[in-house]
């Protein structure tokens, strides 16, 4: 008796899986059919702004990027697409590296966006050009600096001075609170206290209790250590 009720059972499940199945098969037939134009509507269609097609510097009218070459985005690119030339110039700040080449390879990016989302300056984005086929693979590495870098003005004598009097005033608040750390740690050891820590201890002293931060640490100060020798050399040889 059970076997008949599983069967009548199954039977009358299988039923309402086909009633279903038609029913969106009905839907379809009566559905209005969209056919894409292209490429006859290339020039009207608006593509979806999130759509990632190409990576890009971004330019503003003036023909200005805001790339300070810190080279955050050759560090974390997972497929090594995005390689920097880099060199440095003298500011009144002090030395300044400024980028010399950005170059892209399309042909390896996974559109990942962790390149944009990374820049500590927006000066990067994914554009809606997705038009990159090309016959031979070397055309798909791209340099993203398309417009001549210009160079830094020439600082006055005033400028100079100025620069070199807050050079000065940070060196003597830096050498301050060095004596002040030092006199409180003599203190802290005089009553048998634990000596305090800067700023840059303490985040020492946290990684360090991680195994797994502090590993992550030492692979991305190789992987940037790796990358600044890279550099180096390649400014040494131009």
């Amino acid at each position: 008796m059970s076997s008949v009720k599983e069967y009548f059972k199954s039977l009358g499940n299988g039923f309402a899986s086909l009633i279903k199945g038609l029913s969106v098969t009905g839907k379809e037939f009566v559905t209005p059919k969209i056919t894409e134009r292209y490429p006859e509507d290339r020039d009207t269609y608006k593509w979806p702004e999130r759509f990632r097609a190409c990576l890009e510097l971004v330019y503003d009218k003036e023909g200005n990027h805001k790339c300070i070459a810190c080279g955050t985005c050759e560090r974390v690119c997972p497929n090594g697409t995005i390689s920097l030339q880099t060199k440095m110039v003298d500011t009144l700040t002090g030395k300044k590296r400024k980028l010399v080449k950005y170059s892209y390879d399309l042909g390896s990016c996974t559109f990942c966006q962790l390149c944009v989302t990374n820049c500590p300056t927006q000066a990067l984005d994914f554009s809606n050009n997705f038009e990159q086929a090309v016959f031979t693979r070397s055309k798909l590495v791209k340099q993203l600096n398309y417009l001549p870098e210009k160079e830094e003005p020439a600082p006055t004598p005033e400028q100079l001075a100025a620069a070199a009097a807050e050079r000065e005033r940070k060196i003597a608040e830096a050498k301050a609170k060095a004596a002040a750390m030092a006199a409180a740690k003599a203190k802290a050891a005089a009553a048998g206290e634990p000596a305090p820590m800067t700023p840059a201890e303490k985040a020492k002293a946290a990684a360090m209790a991680d195994p797994e931060l502090a590993r992550k640490i030492a692979e991305a100060k190789a992987k940037a250590a790796a990358i600044k020798a890279a550099r180096e050399k390649g400014e040494a040889n131009s």
